[in-house]
């Protein structure tokens, strides 16, 4: 049975909270995790690297001389790749550097990195995090609550409040549990994650 003490924002237990142990207590899968922190980061380049082609290089467009009895070689076109200023040859062009895991590979990753988290004492679930308002001293003060530094705060649904608070932390990170990732999850140390969305990522995983 595995379970974990559940804290309020002013970092004091209130009880305890059993987790799933298909979710928070699977095998570690480092050829999961690998595949798909690498997968993130190429979903996340763009291929932005252009270059002109003869076609999409201005001026060219006359014959510079004519086809015969010159005594020069052939010429259609004074921005060909051979000419200066001419348009490029099998140069480089947008394209996109995305691809596809399988869905179950991505689950199994974050199912280990939630493991790990909970086997070196780096999750922290709290019973809920409300704030009034959208203040970052506040946030930084529960963050101190819960002893939480380089923390990513997982909440259910979206909430203002905790995320814009949280934007100027520099080690800190508030996140909803449907845009969970393997990089965010490997980057912060410490998990601080709220008990609704504890029961949505075991629904989910489970």
């Amino acid at each position: 049975m595995l379970k974990v003490d559940v804290l309020n924002i002013e970092g004091k237990q209130i009880g305890d909270l059993e987790l799933n142990e298909n979710v928070f207590g699977a095998d570690i899968n480092e050829v999961a995790i690998h595949a798909a922190l690498v997968n993130y980061l190429a979903n996340q380049r763009h291929g932005t690297q252009s270059t002109k082609t003869r076609s999409e290089v201005s001026g060219g467009g006359r014959k510079p001389w004519r086809q015969k009895g010159t005594g020069r070689a052939r010429q259609g076109s004074i921005r060909a790749p051979q000419w200066i200023k001419g348009g490029i040859a099998l140069g480089p062009k947008p394209r996109k550097y995305t691809y596809a895991i399988p869905k179950k590979m991505r689950q199994v990753a974050i199912k280990s990195v939630l493991t790990s988290k909970v086997q070196e004492g780096n999750l922290i679930v709290v019973d809920k995090i409300a704030l009034g308002e959208i203040k970052t001293k506040k946030m930084v003060e529960v963050l101190n609550n819960l002893n939480a530094e380089k923390a990513l705060v997982i909440i259910n649904e979206k909430d203002i409040n905790v995320t814009a608070s949280t934007k100027n932390i520099e080690n800190a990170k508030a996140i909803t549990v449907n845009t969970i990732n393997i990089f965010d999850l490997l980057k912060y140390t410490k998990l601080v994650i709220t008990t609704d969305a504890v029961k949505t990522l075991e629904e989910v995983y489970a």
